[in-house]
């Protein structure tokens, strides 16, 4: 967040994305005016996007005249009194309520951000993402302004591939060669599109950049502008993403007022404008064609290529896609130069990739570390491991067109082809860790069905494919499976990939084909023994309360529908098998962790 220089004695700045206003922020934000307010102290309030430590929302981060920083998180109105009355009234830090602290890095869980490198997410906690005096304060704008003045949009494509950035969006494919074609593409008429549909569940980089930093992401768009011919932009986000939505259009206004976008942006004589398109939340709408649809006011339905986009695509007309994170890395590649982002990364991956952090996993938020980490440094290093010291199971990478790797691909590089050939995929940037707990057969199935409902219907294999492969794994938990299914996924999971006609009907059995792959033996345990050992599966397993580790606190009778748990307080309690309907309420609930499902 950014640093003191106001004359003040202190800086208060707190984290406001939807992750912090979640988890309480716009109580806290309330609290801390009304406190500075009544007690007199001499600070300046300010507010920031999300940093990433989604896990201790909300945050506040109070800075001194020096500029040295101090990071405070799951702070409560309640807690607010004090923090202001020890830290600014005082100078005394709250140790027990830090995570991080700038002149130790490594404090609590400061190693969360310690063990990254960003770039992307450069900005997001540190500047007011609805004032464009701060990022211009840090050098916003100023890579845009140093290629419209002195740089060709040759010379800019040509800065992008040297960096050998790869499109952030999912497919990985090289971004400078991408624009060179668009550039190439014959017609003074030319569109650039800025691709914020996040529809992966588990996924929020491009909200959270969108929400913590609108500015780095126009300014990456004006320079792909340049580069491409292109004199108008979309930003095609999704209608679900209010905060995200409210700041990029605070930002467009600021540059229009400034002059950044517009006519004859920076002095130059090009011009260049953005509008922002609302997504009504079609998970299909991500993919280019049906995407560009959607903006001309159609169905948003995919369409057969070629031609591509480059080609002919909005209107007609040569166009560029690209996704948030891609945009928002560019102003840096153009300030710092390409070769420097190159040095990043591994030979075929270069750069930083940020990545969701969800699920089991004990940090959750956003990180982003150099393309080459292992799967183990994310997860345990960055993430912190396992929450509740649970063991490790797997973890979804690339959302639904992704796939589930196990323990043993942990030391597996994160590159764009490692990842694909252990049998998952980049994508988007999602990263869902499961615990011994998960039922990866539960998993596929929910996935599944997630993709199964968002096909668009267009086309037979991903309408009806995806279909009967769901029915398949609904019967597998409900423990009617039968041997013959595992064949009968493995041959629809092909037809379905072979035959779809856009990426989501080519994907969309991933999840079943890796956990095929690596925990078929949970398959036939459903299967053949009727048991998920995971105790995941309803229909396939049975609760029990442990008499030994039970404390009679009556938390599971409290949550029971079917008042299925009997016994006296303080003494261990017992549940009725048949009034059970294994809901596992219970469970969720038990402190002492007692209850067993198996």
């Amino acid at each position: 967040m950014s640093g003191n220089g106001n004359g003040h004695a202190y800086k208060v700045v707190l984290g406001y994305g939807t992750c912090g206003i979640a988890a309480g922020a716009t109580a806290v934000k309330e609290a801390l005016e009304q406190e500075v307010e009544s007690g007199g102290y001499d600070v300046d309030l300010d507010i920031a996007g999300c940093m990433g430590l989604c896990f201790k929302e909300p945050v506040v981060e109070i800075f001194d005249r020096d500029g040295c920083s101090v990071v405070y998180g799951d702070i409560t109105a309640k807690k607010v009194p004090q923090l202001l009355e020890e830290h600014v009234g005082k100078g005394q830090v709250i140790e027990d309520w830090v995570v991080k602290k700038s002149e130790d890095p490594n404090a609590c869980d400061g190693d969360f951000l310690a063990n990254q490198l960003r770039v992307v997410l450069r900005n997001c906690g540190k500047i007011n993402p609805e004032s464009i005096e701060e990022y211009i304060e840090i050098g916003g704008y100023e890579a845009a302004r140093k290629a419209l003045t002195s740089m060709t949009p040759e010379e800019v494509i040509d800065e992008v591939s040297t960096s050998g950035i790869r499109g952030r969006g999912g497919a990985g494919f090289p971004t400078g060669t991408k624009w060179g074609f668009a550039r190439k593409s014959p017609g003074d008429e030319k569109y650039l599109i800025c691709n914020a549909d996040e529809g992966d569940p588990g996924a929020f980089m491009d909200r959270s950049v969108l929400e913590g930093d609108p500015h780095t992401v126009l300014e990456g768009m004006i320079l792909a502008g340049f580069a491409i011919g292109a004199r108008q932009g979309y930003i095609y986000c999704r209608a679900e993403y209010p905060l995200a939505l409210k700041r990029l259009d605070i930002a467009i206004e600021e540059c229009h007022q400034k002059g950044f976008l517009g006519e004859n942006i920076f002095g130059s004589d090009w011009s260049f404008d953005v509008k922002v398109k609302k997504g009504a939340g079609a998970f299909v709408c991500g993919e280019e064609t049906a995407m560009m649809a959607s903006i001309e006011g159609q169905r948003g339905m995919p369409k057969p290529r070629p031609p591509f986009p480059a080609n002919s695509g909005l209107w007609g007309k040569p166009t560029n896609i690209n996704n948030v994170e891609t945009f928002a890395a560019i102003p840096w590649i153009i300030a710092e130069g390409g070769e420097k982002y190159a040095d990043i990364g591994t030979e075929k991956s270069k750069g930083t990739k940020v990545f969701c952090l969800a699920g089991k996993v004990r940090r959750t938020g956003l990180a982003e570390v150099p393309m080459g980490y292992t799967l183990r440094q994310v997860i345990f290093d960055v993430g912190g491991g396992i929450a509740g010291g649970r063991e490790f199971k797997a973890v979804q990478m690339g959302g639904p067109s992704g796939g589930c790797l196990p323990a043993e691909k942990l030391d597996t590089q994160v590159d764009y082809d490692q990842i694909t050939a252990a049998g998952a995929i980049i994508g988007s940037g999602g990263m869902i860790v499961a615990d011994n707990r998960t039922c990866m057969v539960d998993l596929a199935r929910y996935f599944l069905s997630f993709t199964q409902d968002e096909s668009c219907g267009k086309c037979t294999p991903c309408r009806i494919g995806t279909k009967r492969m769901l029915e398949i794994l609904e019967r597998i938990c409900e423990g009617k499976g039968e041997p013959e299914d595992i064949e009968k996924l493995q041959i629809l999971a092909g037809d379905i990939k072979d035959a779809s006609l856009c990426a989501l009907g080519g994907t969309a059995p991933n999840p079943v084909l890796t956990t095929l792959r690596y925990f078929k033996d949970e398959y036939e345990d459903h299967i053949l023994n009727h048991k998920c050992a995971a105790g995941s599966c309803p229909a396939l397993i049975t609760l029990y309360i442990d008499a030994e580790t039970c404390t009679g606190c009556a938390a599971c009778v409290k949550v029971c529908p079917t008042d299925a748990i009997t016994g006296e307080k303080k003494e261990p309690h017992v549940i009725d098998a048949e009034a059970c309907i294994r809901c596992k309420m219970c469970l969720s609930r038990c402190p002492s962790e007692s209850i067993i499902a198996e």
